[in-house]
């Protein structure tokens, strides 16, 4: 189903925009704001969509009437491999006792996330156009 897959990517995305305004606020630990209690949350859950995400991607194309996948398996597989590299990221940062705007800020920079975001808006607006596309109508 598409939408599990672009619910993944806007659940990353928003993490990522979390990040940002986290990053900026010079805060020295997580437990100083209330926006700090938040950013466990938000990286907890962009972990969670990233597990499985390059299936969920693989699905999504298949149930927009894509025949064969065989143009999209490298990508699929490079998306994989940028997931699970930006979620070995995330994972690091969360075993923090604390975690530092200054931490956040290095995370936004990493390529492995840049890459990653990357990836699913080539593939995000894959699956909307493939899903927005107007059905060919045939001569009568």
């Amino acid at each position: 189903m598409p939408i599990d897959f672009l619910q993944r990517c806007d659940v990353i995305e928003e993490c990522y925009e979390f990040m940002l305004a986290y990053a900026g606020q010079g805060l020295p630990s997580d437990a100083t704001s209330p926006s700090g209690s938040r950013i466990r949350d938000f990286l907890q859950r962009a972990a969670h969509a990233l597990s499985g995400i390059a299936a969920s991607c693989a699905d999504s194309l298949s149930d927009e009437g894509i025949q064969t996948l065989q143009p999209y398996e490298k990508f699929i597989s490079v998306l994989n491999r940028d997931a699970q590299d930006s979620l070995a990221a995330i994972q690091v940062v969360l075993a923090q006792p604390s975690i530092s705007s200054q931490l956040i800020d290095n995370l936004n920079a990493s390529l492995h996330l840049r890459a990653l975001l990357t990836d699913l808006f080539l593939l995000g607006e894959v699956v909307r156009s493939r899903r927005q596309a107007p059905v060919a109508l045939t001569p009568e």
